[in-house]
């Protein structure tokens, strides 16, 4: 059964998180490493100071609650979505998913213009019914039991969008995890899924590299990777041990997400805030905290490892459900080249976008509305 939600944390529990960041124990460390010995200590005292002073979670609270919002069980757990329905007269049913260390904030800015297209000069006949659920384990949805995995939160993403929302056919684009849930739908269930945008790949053929281009690329990807693999390995063997720091430490929170939304954009002259505002870095953080979602959105890591790995079965590759590839030029985990990515999709838009990186949605909305309208209106 579907029900309305509504976001409403209470005052008491914020000042419980602004009081931890206001007296948090600066400890110090010699500073000339700016970045690069993790996230810079000046800055997380700026963003720090603006969070009790100026920050004001209320205002996301109303951006969040301006779309309808819905809980419904499936298999077990709370699944918490936004539905904003599309404008035309047939408008197509979009699912917009995230990964991780993202949340629905990733795509408030983009639902209306998705949704609503002619308020934004666009035609009304190319609107969508764009449906952003949080993951199983994340934000405003229930917690799994244990750990899950990417194919199984496609599994429950089907039944939201067939069984719950009683739609035959659907899109599904996602960047980081939601690309590898769109690429699993397409897997699983090609007779709903109709068509897949993503703007990562994280999976990969079982054959592996087959020319020297393919060979090379996979040498520079695994050579790129190792230091970002900590938190990785982390998360994907013992997210439990790393979470009671975190779960009283919003600080603790903060750093840990902020060095991924700096080191994985698009910015420059190395400032996180010429592509995010402090607000939006801090409303993404926030989501975390004030659902105490920290542990078990990690869960999605160790999920992964049980149910596989990055690797997709071998059968029935390439997918064959109609997808475009959206390569944003400051991707962290490199694009494969196009011959191996299409023994694994079925092709049909591969484009290279101008700028942008890991956290397309937010950092370049327009260039990936355009694509997704541009697919959808060529299918």
């Amino acid at each position: 059964m579907i029900k309305p939600f509504k976001v409403d944390i209470s005052d008491k529990y914020l000042q419980n998180i602004y009081s931890k960041v206001k007296n948090y124990p600066w400890h110090e460390m010699p500073d000339d490493g700016g970045w690069s010995y993790g996230t810079n200590l000046d800055y997380m005292k700026e963003i720090s100071n603006y969070w009790v002073e100026k920050f004001d979670w209320r205002k996301t609270e109303k951006k969040i609650n301006n779309f309808k919002n819905f809980k419904s069980k499936i298999e077990g757990i709370d699944i918490h979505f936004i539905h904003e329905k599309g404008s035309g007269s047939n408008p197509r049913p979009l699912l917009l998913s995230h990964g991780w260390p993202g949340s629905i904030i990733e795509f408030l800015n983009i639902i209306d213009q998705l949704a609503h297209p002619e308020k934004f000069g666009g035609n009304v006949e190319d609107s969508f019914d764009v449906i952003v659920p949080s993951l199983p384990g994340f934000g405003f949805s229930g917690r799994p039991s244990k750990p899950i995995g990417p194919r199984k939160m496609a599994s429950i993403f089907n039944l939201l969008m067939t069984n719950e929302l009683g739609y035959k056919k659907y899109i599904a684009q996602g960047g980081d995890f939601g690309g590898t849930i769109a690429t699993w739908l397409a897997y699983d269930y090609p007779k709903s899924c109709e068509a897949i945008h993503i703007n990562i790949l994280i999976v990969r053929h079982p054959d592996g590299p087959q020319t020297k281009e393919e060979k090379e690329w996979e040498e520079r990807f695994e050579k790129d990777q190792i230091e970002e693999n900590g938190y990785r390995t982390q998360q994907g063997t013992k997210p439990q041990t790393l979470s009671y720091a975190m779960m009283d430490s919003p600080i603790g929170v903060a750093a840990w997400i902020i060095e991924k939304m700096r080191g994985w954009s698009d910015i420059k002259n190395g400032d996180i805030e010429s592509v995010h505002s402090k607000d939006t870095l801090l409303s993404n953080i926030m989501v975390y905290l004030v659902t105490k979602t920290f542990n078990t959105a990690s869960w999605i890591y160790y999920g992964r490892r049980e149910e596989g790995g990055r690797y997709l079965p071998k059968e029935n590759l390439p997918i064959k459900v109609p997808t475009a590839v959206a390569l944003f030029p400051k991707e962290y985990l490199e694009w494969a080249p196009r011959s191996y990515v299409e023994r694994i999709y079925n092709i049909k838009r591969w484009t290279k976008m101008s700028k942008g990186g890991h956290f397309a949605a937010l950092e370049q909305p327009d260039l990936l509305v355009k694509d997704i309208r541009e697919f959808s209106n060529n299918l």
